[in-house]
């Protein structure tokens, strides 16, 4: 097995180095109307702000320089800020009337913000909507509409401890591509001293298991979390729990799957590819590999997590907002982001090249193509905070039980 030590600062907002690019057109598609649900846009000579909720030093930089480089290219002043408490300072700019122009919007806030009218729907006017991965642009669909351009996005994947893999007699044909081959490897890793697979005990991990039997939360907009597949999934988890081969992050001392690997506690982890900043930063000396998640009785299956660029329906100036949105999904700039940050492009034409500059990231991307997505219903958020809470009691629960309450709370949710 390769051992990588890969050196890549990864945080959620995947931005970073600006490159030299061709401003994009602000008209692409406007059309008679006008408020929330899309049409024509404002236009002024106002400055533009945009509102992010950053990881560090690193990703506020990157936005700034970039959000800088549109300035200067398009004449138009633009200015970035940082939030202590995104959710909260949405909020509050868009019950003042004074919202950012453009900001970080998450999957699980943004069918609240349409429904109250505070976004622009711009998404059908994006001169790029085409190269946006199709499952990301269902992210941020709502009611049938394309509210706001994925600003990039990331799945999750197996991460193995090399040395540990190679101290238990394993090789590269060893790492696992079903279940039964999962049984085998976490067993074989476990020791007294870690555990063979640890992950958060949230659906955002153990929803993974879920998909890979073919279950999930939220099917065609019908809810359908008490599902024979998911009952599955949650008993398949539960009795490796019981039996010791795997482990929550918290039940072994640690914050979360990327702290339980690199204070090597457990052998492997279920995490996104923001783990690689964590490796690189704090845990240099912990090498690695990458591969996709196993397949379950219904597949392959991981879980996806993205975030748009939102466009306040108040902004005095939304043609320009447009045209950097369209200025910071573009191609080269999202591969400038990736070379900075990680997380992957949300468009497919940057795909082969993130590839090859990615190689041992690469599992990753290939999760785009089956992964699924925590339902962006509003709602359902509270639904998944509830179902968490439950699951960290999942070795001394009942599957059925604790997935026939989450289909009771989504169907209330969902109406």
């Amino acid at each position: 097995m390769a051992r990588h030590h890969i050196r890549t600062a990864v945080g959620a907002g995947a931005l970073g180095v600006v490159a030299a690019l061709t401003l994009s057109a602000c008209g692409s598609g406007f059309s008679d109307g006008g408020g929330s649900s899309g049409g024509e846009l404002t236009s002024s000579d106002d400055a533009i702000t945009v509102l992010i909720g950053s990881s560090g030093d690193a990703e506020t930089t990157a936005v700034e320089e970039a959000v800088a480089a549109w300035s200067e290219e398009s004449g138009i002043e633009a200015s970035v800020q940082v939030a202590n408490d995104l959710a909260q300072q949405l909020s509050q700019g868009f019950a003042a009337g004074t919202p950012a122009d453009l900001f970080y919007l998450s999957t699980d806030a943004i069918a609240g913000f349409a429904a109250n009218g505070s976004l622009q729907a711009y998404g059908d006017m994006l001169a790029n909507k085409n190269d946006f991965y199709p499952s990301l642009v269902e992210n941020f669909t709502v009611d049938g509409t394309f509210y706001c351009a994925p600003k990039d996005f990331s799945t999750l994947a197996l991460i193995i401890n090399t040395a540990m893999w190679e101290e238990a007699g394993l090789t590269d044909a060893d790492i696992p591509t079903t279940w039964e081959e999962l049984d085998a490897v976490s067993a074989q890793l476990t020791t007294a001293d870690h555990v063979g697979l640890a992950f958060g005990a949230e659906y955002q991990r153990v929803g993974t298991f879920m998909a890979q039997a073919g279950g999930g939360l939220v099917e065609d907009g019908q809810a359908i979390a008490s599902s024979p597949e998911n009952v599955e999934a949650l008993d398949y988890v539960k009795g490796h729990l019981d039996d010791g081969t795997f482990a929550y992050a918290a039940d072994i001392g640690t914050g979360w799957g990327g702290e339980a690997f690199g204070t090597q506690k457990a052998a492997m982890v279920i995490e996104g590819n923001w783990i690689t900043g964590a490796m690189s930063n704090d845990y240099p000396d912990v090498d690695y590999v990458v591969a996709q998640l196993p397949a379950g009785p219904g597949g392959q299956g991981t879980l996806q997590f993205t975030n748009c660029w939102g466009m306040a329906a108040d902004s005095p100036n939304q043609e320009a907002a447009l045209s950097l949105v369209e200025y910071l999904t573009s191609t080269e700039q999202q591969l400038a982001f990736s070379a900075a940050f990680g997380p992957m492009p949300s468009i497919q034409s940057a795909a082969d090249q993130w590839r090859s500059d990615n190689p041992e990231l690469a599992a990753f991307l290939d999760g785009a193509d089956y992964a699924q997505f925590p339902p962006n219903q509003q709602g359902a958020s509270d639904v998944i905070a509830d179902f968490n809470a439950q699951l960290e009691g999942l070795s001394s629960g009942d599957s059925q039980a604790i997935l026939d309450s989450v289909q009771s709370n989504l169907e209330a949710t969902l109406g």
